[in-house]
Formats: structure tokens, sequence, C-alpha cells
């Protein structure tokens, strides 16, 4: 019992607690990585100090002379919960805003569609409680774990949640037809110096970016840059460029560090059946339904229902 105990208490920790180094004789609690370049974890400040560090750094190579991001790596986050800064709760671990495009650390949404949001929320069962895939870019923040593993033209991601595993072409001419949407879209890569850039086009657009029922259409695309930054730091950046929900494109960014048990640890998966319908039915037996994906042109119709409303209300309190 005891043993069981203690399993849930380490399940449940912190990630501050996983990641660090205790010291025996007391005092401060570090992280392992504390050699690295950027240790600070809040992600603006990771963010402009990993633009500056890449400069700095030479990355390790592939035998076909790319950088070599292979290995087990923990994302350094909480962003499945809030993309923006939110609190510890009992059900959040809270942390600092991830969007690093904006003055103000929030997300540049559409009127309407922050109504929408503020909709979804109680709505709707989040997809990941049915055992939904993710889509880009929340497989990349949902679990802790992921291996990458490099070969000749592809990139493989593999995560620890609901068989979501990435198979990323580099240099690939095209993306597949429009009219083909997946759960995770079509990803295609390329090298930009020492950056790895991805592309991805044709989600369904079922998922959200966070538990805060923020949402995308299926016409966005959104562009992550992998960039190593020391032997254990990896730089990851996505711009989710959807105008049909979003006034500009902004940008989320994590930090990546690398797992220290390299030659050990195995990546297990939390298994779970896709389209779970006993967990879709409960969910739907205490009030809450299961989000559809809005198109771009439903999304327009949105939009100009929004405004034309507005408008009307606008002429109706000046005449009054």
């Amino acid at each position: 019992m005891i043993k069981h105990k203690f399993l849930v208490l380490l399940l449940l920790a912190p990630a501050s607690f996983l990641y660090a180094q205790a010291n025996p004789f007391g005092g401060e609690v570090r992280p392992w990585y504390i050699d690295e370049p950027c240790v600070d974890d809040n992600h603006v400040n990771f963010h402009e100090c990993a633009l500056e560090a890449a400069e700095n750094f030479e990355p390790p190579r592939t035998l076909d002379g790319v950088p070599d991001m292979s290995g087990i790596w923990r994302r350094r986050s909480a962003l499945h919960e809030s993309i923006l800064a939110h609190p510890v709760t009992l059900d959040d671990f809270g942390g600092s805003t991830g969007i690093v495009s904006t003055d103000n650390g929030l997300v540049p949404i559409q009127d309407w569609a922050e109504a929408k949001r503020r909709y979804n929320r109680p709505a709707y069962v989040h997809h990941n409680a049915i055992c939904q895939l993710d889509g880009i870019p929340t497989t990349m923040y949902m679990t802790g774990t992921y291996q990458f593993m490099q070969s000749p033209g592809q990139f493989l991601v593999q995560g620890e949640e609901a068989h979501a595993f990435r198979m990323i072409d580099i240099d690939r001419d095209q993306h597949i037809g429009e009219g083909i949407r997946l759960w995770n879209g079509d990803s295609i890569g390329y090298w930009e110096g020492n950056t790895l850039v991805v592309e991805t086009r044709n989600q369904n657009a079922r998922p959200w970016l966070d538990q805060r029922g923020r949402f995308y259409t299926n016409e966005a695309l959104m562009t992550e840059r992998f960039t190593m930054i020391g032997p254990n730091t990896i730089h990851w950046a996505v711009t989710v460029d959807d105008p049909n929900v979003y006034t500009e494109p902004f940008t989320i960014s994590l930090a990546y560090r690398r797992s220290r048990n390299q030659d050990t640890f195995e990546v297990w998966e939390e298994a779970c059946y896709e389209d779970n319908a006993f967990a879709e039915q409960m969910f739907q037996d205490i009030g809450y339904d299961v989000h559809k994906p809005i198109s771009g042109e439903e999304a327009r119709r949105l939009s100009a229902a929004w405004d034309l409303e507005n408008g009307e209300l606008e002429v109706l309190e000046e005449t009054q």
C-alpha cells in the first residue's frame, strides 16, 4: 500500500520535482540541466534567450550532415492546460504564458471566436478525455515525454499518449490533396540552417489548442521550428496562422530538455482506445457534447454574422 501511495504521489508531483537533483545536505534543489544555456523555463524568457543561444551552438550531426536531435526529450510546460499564463489549481500545474509574439502575452483572437471559445469549455468534452488525437501543435505539448528519431528524409516523433506518433517527411514537394483531413494533418519538413522547419496543413480541426477551448479551422497553417541550443536543450516554437479565427499569426514556444537516462528509458504509451464510445457516452450523460470541427467557410460566416449583429447594436445605441 505504501509503495502504491508513493507511486501516486510521484505521478502527481510537479515537473520541477521530477526534473530536479536533490541536495542530500539540504539547500536549494536545482535542475540537472543547470549547465545548459537558457535554464529559465518561463516561456518568454526562454524564447528570447534561445534565439541568441542558437547562434553560438554547433549541434551534433547525423551521418547525412543534419543536426542530430534523436533521443528522449521532456517538455517543460503545462501549455495543454492553457497556452496563456494560468495559476496552480487542483487540476492545473500552472505556468507562464506560452505566447511569445505579442507584447501582452495574449492570443490575438477575433471577438466572435473568443465568444465561441468561452462557450466551448463548458459545452464540450476535451478531445483528449475521450481518447481522440491532439492535432498540431497540441500533440507537441499534450504529453510529457517524447522520442525523436531520424533517418535520411524523415523525422519521427513518438509520444506517450493516445497513439500520437508523427512521421514527418523531409523535403517532400507538396502536401496531400485539399479534400483529405487528418487528426494530425500532413507535415512536411525542411532544414533552414540548423533549424528543422515543419509545416502542417490538412488538419480536421477537431482538437483544441488547450483545455480552455481555443480552436482553429481546417485551413490553419502550423509552422514549427526545432533548434538545438545546447547538448540537452531544444528550442521549439510554432506559429499558428489562421486568419479565420485570429487577427494575426502568433507564436508559442517552449523548451525540451533531454532525459538523463537516455540508454535505459523507454517511452511507455498511455494506451487509449480511439473514439472511446464508453467514455464519450459517459460525458454526454452529464451534459457534455463532442466538439465539431469548424471549417474556414463556416468561420467566415460566423464572423460576418457577428459583425452584422454588433453593427446593428451600435446603430441602435446611437439612435437612443
